[in-house]
Parts: structure tokens; sequence; C-alpha cells
């Protein structure tokens, strides 16, 4: 199969979009990439839950109208909440996804020594390494016929492998078939190496059991994602005055050619154009960590990343350049979503329908 141009449908397309018959909720939100990836397969995401304000604005800047957005802590939501807020009874919901938040276990991170504690998040402390659990509570809860799971793929590594074996056999206990993959983001059609581990769950009364997508054969390069980047073709974005380098880092700019990363500080990147782009981090370019513009001595604009992360170029990002950034790095692509999404729809919930309605 020949590679197809890059694109993401805008956000009035994806509005457009004719329902498909199935109905999603969505915790740990974030921004919506995952929730933006369900919409682009067709699904209505009925109910989505965000704690961390700044990600919450922007959630609620891009949902339908029919979404009911709730803010609290995932403590204190029950299940007989969502139910009631959805109008359905346990058993009767589509597809329950989540992304519980990550940082526990993140390889670029502390991991293990912040287990149990309570750490700054984004704009709000709270305890991470525990919310699975939470997640799991509700699906037991509300009983959907599948749900899908998101987390860094540093979760099935190292000593993180037995919170994954407990959080495996936790998901299971709720009555469900559950099956667990780490998929790479630059296999499902984004410009961009991100590895997620991806669990799925189907209920274990429907028979069927849960299926990741296949890679496609193809992939898309920076290049593909930003086709002015060499200077061709003129840049669409204003060039923010954010995307200035602090001095240490005009400093190292030159000392390492696209393609390579920088040896003093980690991670700092300058990305291949024939290549997708190397893991967007949470962090805008800073010293520690982050991808920059590989011919322009500078940080990538946000409508770059949108384009490199696979979001719509009207989508919607809230607050400075900094907390834009950060809501792109956190996120599931939504186009990396969209093919799980279509995947769940096609090869299990559509055979769900059929068994039933033969």
């Amino acid at each position: 199969m020949s590679k197809p141009p890059y694109r993401v449908m805008s956000m009035e397309e994806i509005k457009s979009l004719p329902w498909n018959g199935f109905y999603a909720i969505s915790t740990f939100s974030g921004c919506g990439g995952s929730s933006l990836g369900y919409r682009m397969a067709g699904f209505r995401v009925l109910w989505a839950s965000e704690f961390i304000d700044a990600a919450r604005e922007c959630y609620i800047a891009n949902k339908a109208p029919y979404t009911i957005v709730d803010g609290r802590d995932i403590r204190n939501v029950k299940h007989e909440d969502i139910l009631e807020a959805i109008k359905m009874k346990p058993g009767e919901l589509d597809l329950f996804d989540g992304s519980p938040p990550c940082a526990s276990f993140s390889t670029a991170g502390k991991r293990e020594s912040n287990w149990g504690k309570v750490k700054k998040y984004s704009d709000k402390a709270q305890r991470t390494d525990d919310l699975f659990f939470e997640f799991a509570r509700l699906v037991r809860g509300v009983q959907p016929k599948v749900f899908v799971a998101e987390n860094v793929s540093g979760l099935v590594k190292g000593t993180a492998k037995g919170y994954f074996l407990e959080i495996l056999k936790e998901l299971k206990s709720c009555g469900y078939s559950v099956k667990c993959r780490v998929l790479d983001a630059q296999w499902l059609g984004v410009p961009q190496m991100r590895q997620r581990t991806i669990f799925v769950g189907v209920r274990n009364d429907l028979g069927i059991e849960p299926v990741h997508p296949e890679p496609l054969t193809y992939q898309y390069t920076v290049r593909d994602a930003i086709p002015w980047i060499e200077g061709k073709v003129e840049n669409p974005f204003e060039l923010e005055k954010d995307t200035k380098f602090p001095p240490c880092i005009e400093r190292e700019y030159d000392n390492f050619k696209v393609g390579e990363a920088s040896e003093k500080y980690f991670s700092l990147v300058k990305p291949s154009l024939s290549l997708p782009c190397p893991t967007v981090t949470q962090k805008a370019g800073t010293p520690a960590a982050g991808v920059v513009h590989p011919l322009e001595k500078r940080k990538f604009t946000i409508g770059e990343i949108k384009r490199i992360c696979a979001f719509p170029d009207d989508f919607i990002l809230t607050g400075t350049y900094a907390q834009k950034w950060e809501r792109c790095g956190r996120a599931v692509p939504p186009v990396m979503m969209s093919h799980i999404a279509e995947t769940i729809r096609d090869r299990i919930l559509r055979r769900i329908d059929d068994a039933r309605n033969p």
C-alpha cells in the first residue's frame, strides 16, 4: 500500500462525522487526545473526567456539546455518578476509556522513588501510582462491554513490572478478558516515535477476545508533518516569542547535528527530517528535555507540535505556550487512538451487536 499524504481531519470535519452507534466515556481525559481519537472513529463520548484545571479547560474548549465534563478527583467519583449522568444501567455502556497519570512509571522519571507519595503533577499535587486501581473500581461498577486503559511503556519494564502484574490481575478480577500490548504511534499514523502500553478488556460474558490494531506498513516523517520545515513552502503558523531558546540551549544548539541528540542535555534532540520525530516530552525544550527545530535555532511552534502529535490544526489549546506544549506532550495522539478505536468498533463491538441481532 502506498503512503497517503499526511493529513489530520479538522475539528469541523470531526464534528460532522456520522455516529457509529456506540457510546464511550473517558477518565483521566487530559486535554482530550483519546476522546478525539474515539470521535474520529465515530463514537460519542458522553462523559469525561479530568482533575487538572488547565487540561480540563482545554478539554471543554473542544468537546462535543453533549459531553459532560467532571472535574473532581477520581477518588471522589462513584460509578453510580457516571451511570446517572449518562442515563445508563450497569452493563449498557459500550466503551470505558482511561489514561491514569503515568509519571510514577515513566522511564524518564524517578519511578519507584515516587511510588506512594503525593507529588506535583501539572498544576496540582496528586499521588499517581494508585490511580489504575481507581480506574478498575469504576470499571467494576459500570461494567462496560469493553474498556481501554493506556499508560507509558515503562509500566511493563524493570521494577514497575510488579505493579503491572497487580494492575492486570485487578482488571481481570472485574470480570474481563484482558490483553496488553505496547504500541508505537509511529506505526499508527503519527509522525512521532511514542510507545504506549494499551490494555484492552472485553467483558467475559460476551465471549469475544480483546484485540489491538495491526501496525501500518508505512510511517510519516517530520518532513511529512511539517512540509514547510525546509523553507520551500510558507509556514502557516505564527512564530511565538516563546520559541526563543534560553542562553544555555542557544550555545549548545550548534554542538550537535540534525538527527542527533545533545551530549550535554538529556533528550535534547534535533529530529531527522526523514524519520518520525522522537517522543515529544511534557516540557517545551528546556535544558532537561525536548525536541527542537532541526534547522532553525528555536523551539517548535505550537502549530508544529500539533502536527507532530497528530492533533487537528484547529484544535484549541488554552493557556501559555508551556501549558499548550504540556497538553500535547501528555496526550495520547488522537490519530493513534483512532486506529485503536476503529479496531474495537469493527472487531469487537460490531461482533457483539451481530451476535445479539442475528
